[in-house]
């Protein structure tokens, strides 16, 4: 559960702390008090996009930060291990900051993580369902997904399963296309690729070759420099009275008193081995002599040698390597275009293969949509008894015709099916598309009853509704209100609400409103005493003015909401 919440100098709010607790917590307000800000705020925190405009005016950076309690088999606790941060005995710590330059760093349990591996975590720990999940059921491309958001771990091993024999044969059908353009296209691209390979070709490159050619060129622009200081160093140590003859003469001369004192037979000995060193050199430096010549065409070779490389360099790569590299990728696509007849056929007979495969998956696949279609329409009927839409027949409708099973045009990234939801709502009319008939109070219930029954709910921590009981009121509301009570039994649920029927059932009831200290506007949140819940409720009743008679129907709502919880 989340168990704390910090918000500072996010939007209009300078600085929040909220303590949460089990069960229902309902949060109220006037209109633009911030209810909507604190739950942006948490979709923030668990890898919503963020935006430099979320920085209260005036300051350098928002924070937002919360403490859950999660058990030991939380699938978050595999994700925490795999991303390598402390699991925090049972405790996780999300934390974000957004800079006013746009920057974000997200951090868990202290550690700075990206923000996928946040969004990653977050999905496990809050669900959050609002107002724009509507437009989901107005818009018949997306059943398809709440559809499949039923179907357990056994359609989404299929759905998987499919994914990569689609994107497998998507692959070969797009390499196909790209043979099977215009024949002019091909000649020209043909003509460009063996100019190419017989310009790096004649150039015979070698991988270490620039690097060798560098050297050179520096040797010859500098001969005369090092043909003089070698010349010098040869003529200092050999030849009469050079360095060598003294050496020598000392080490004759210690040679001689060397039995004398033991001191003394040491330093000849290291004085001798020097001289030898030194005479090896010598021979060294007269042979370098011998074969230094100035060659200045070879300069000229070298340059016009390392320019030739630069000039494909340029063109085809940073380093020689990648020259060669580049060569052989357009080698091999050269000879796939010239034997494209071929390579077209062996791609055809390979993609007919692959859409085979597809075929068998994308049936298995409808197959358990269609059961789980089945599944979900008793469900969300028996749903819809509860909140007042006993009349109403909600329905799944699946078309998984697949036309031509050898074009990938029968296909598409989730299969073969085209899902839509249909309902009646009133007796003796026909099934007809909810995107077309249903009003938003409808629209509400039917979004809550689908909600009641999601999967995904397995394993997240908290949930939150936002404002999900828009368009409803009266005994509607009280179903409504009923229901989201049901879900908190089993997880924590925050609820977003403008129906006091909704308020009256909470466990904790938040009431977010705005101030102006000074010049600036704050939001702070008040934790509501049972008088206050009377009053609050009254408030959302009657609106502006309040009585002593809709206090007196608020105190029975909470009396009433008592009771269906015992």
């Amino acid at each position: 559960m989340l168990i704390e919440l910090r918000v500072e100098n996010f939007a209009i709010i300078e600085k929040l702390n909220v303590s949460f607790e089990k069960g229902l917590t309902v949060i109220t307000g006037e209109t633009g008090a911030g209810k909507s800000m604190l739950i942006d705020a948490i979709t923030l925190l668990v890898g919503g996009r963020g935006s430099a405009e979320y920085v209260r005016h005036g300051e350098s950076k928002a924070e937002i930060e919360a403490l859950f309690e999660v058990s030991p088999e939380h699938p978050c606790q595999h994700i925490l291990e795999s991303i390598g941060v402390d699991d925090g005995d049972e405790h996780i710590i999300l934390r974000r900051q957004i800079y006013s330059n746009g920057k974000s760093v997200c951090r868990i349990n202290g550690k700075m993580v990206t923000l996928s591996h946040l969004r990653e975590v977050g999905q496990h720990l809050i669900d959050i369902h609002g107002q724009h999940e509507h437009q989901e059921l107005i818009h018949p491309e997306s059943h398809i997904q709440l559809l499949d958001k039923f179907g357990g771990h056994t359609l989404e091993k299929l759905k998987s399963d499919y994914e990569c024999s689609f994107n497998d044969a998507r692959e070969i059908a797009s390499k196909i296309q790209q043979f099977s353009d215009s024949e002019r296209h091909i000649a020209q691209r043909i003509d460009l690729l063996r100019y190419q390979i017989q310009e790096i070709e004649a150039a015979n490159l070698e991988v270490e070759e620039e690097e060798t050619l560098l050297d050179e060129r520096r040797k010859l622009n500098n001969f005369e420099r090092i043909y003089d200081a070698v010349a010098v160093s040869y003529d200092a140590l050999s030849g009469e009275q050079k360095g060598l003859d003294w050496i020598r003469a000392s080490v004759n001369a210690l040679e001689n008193v060397q039995e004398l004192e033991d001191e003394i037979g040491k330093i000849a000995d290291a004085v001798s081995n020097s001289f030898y060193t030194l005479e090896d050199q010598v021979y060294r430096l007269r042979d370098y002599l011998d074969q230094m010549a100035y060659d200045p065409e070879r300069l000229d070779i070298v340059e016009s040698r390392l320019n030739e490389i630069n000039h494909l360099k340029r063109k085809y790569g940073k380093t020689i390597a990648d020259v060669l590299q580049y060569y052989q990728d357009i080698k091999q696509e050269y000879e796939a275009l010239i034997d494209r007849d071929q390579t077209i056929e062996d791609l055809d007979q390979q993609l007919k293969q692959l859409l085979r495969h597809l075929k068998e998956k994308a049936t298995k696949l409808s197959t358990r949509r269609q059961q789980v279609a089945v599944e979900l329409t008793k469900a969300i009927n028996r749903e819809l008894k509860d909140l007042y839409m006993e009349k109403a027949r909600f329905d799944v409708s699946i078309n998984h015709k697949i036309k031509d099973p050898e074009s990938m045009h029968a296909y598409h990234k989730l299969g073969i099916d085209q899902v839509e939801f249909y309902i009646a709502t009133n007796p003796g009319e026909p099934l007809k598309p909810l995107a077309r008939i249903a009003s938003g109070g409808e629209m509400s219930r039917i979004m809550l009853a689908l909600k009641s029954h999601f999967k995904s709910f397995q394993g997240v921590t908290s949930i939150i509704f936002d404002e999900v009981d828009t368009g409803v009121s009266g005994r509607v509301a009280q179903a409504m209100a009923e229901k989201i009570f049901q879900l908190s039994l089993s997880s924590q649920i925050f609820c977003i609400t403008h129906l006091p029927q909704v308020a009256a059932m909470a466990d904790q009831h938040l009431y977010i409103a705005k101030t102006v200290k000074g010049d600036r506007t704050m939001t702070r949140v008040t934790t509501l005493t049972e008088a206050d819940k009377v009053s609050e409720i009254a408030r959302m009743i009657s609106g502006v003015e309040m009585t002593d008679l809709t206090k007196q129907h608020a105190h029975e709502l909470l009396e009433l909401a008592k009771d269906i919880k015992r």
